[in-house]
């Protein structure tokens, strides 16, 4: 009659029967004590643990903790609690300006080729990489591969397909592309060097934390 579902009629009238009507006030849905809070004396411990090891980071502090105490706190409860007592200070940052142009800019195709991956996640199937060579000149993408890895013969299937598709590797050219990467473990690699140098390519690399 009152169209009340017929699991809820039951469950306040259990509450009734176990408590009177005052067991049927609202209550806050907010749980009074969480299952899985850090005790404060384990929160006190962290941070007389962390004035005894300044110079440490919180993620460094979460393990050393976890290790000699043998308490587990995590790296995001550690940063949490020590920035709660103005334990954590500013970091020192290094800021690289970035040029907002190449010095040497290139000035005709295949002067010089850029390299990456791009991630890709398929549900179901795991990840895939997505080698590219692009040119700096055209800014166009001359050759792709789709990976599974990404290994330093990913990287040179990829060049032989570009080399093929540019004419580069039949027409006598004046040199071959350069080839412009990041510095990805495929792209550092003594493998990758020795093909390169095998086929009469130079390899720039970006500095770290410069575009």
């Amino acid at each position: 009659m009152l169209c009340i579902p017929r699991s809820t009629f039951y469950r306040w009238y259990d509450l009734y029967v176990d408590g009177g009507l005052d067991a049927l006030a609202d209550h806050s849905p907010r749980p009074r004590s969480v299952w899985n809070r850090i005790p404060d004396a384990r929160r006190d411990d962290l941070i007389e643990f962390a004035l005894e090891h300044e110079a440490m980071t919180a993620r460094e502090l979460a393990v050393k903790y976890t290790d000699e105490k043998r308490y587990f706190i995590s790296e995001s409860s550690a940063y949490c609690i020590l920035k709660a007592a103005d334990l954590i200070t500013a970091l020192d940052y290094v800021v690289i300006k970035a040029a907002d142009e190449f010095t040497d800019k290139t000035t005709a195709i295949n002067q010089m080729w850029q390299t990456d991956f791009t991630y890709f996640k398929i549900i179901g199937r795991g990840w895939y990489y997505l080698s590219t060579k692009l040119d700096d000149y055209s800014r166009y993408i001359i050759a792709w591969k789709l990976c599974t890895t990404m290994r330093a013969s990913d990287v040179t299937e990829t060049i032989e397909r570009a080399l093929s598709a540019s004419g580069c590797d039949q027409a006598v050219v004046r040199h071959k592309p350069r080839l412009l990467s990041d510095n990805g473990s495929c792209y550092i690699s003594g493998d990758l060097a020795e093909w390169l140098e095998g086929q009469n390519m130079a390899h720039v690399r970006s500095a770290p934390l410069h575009p």
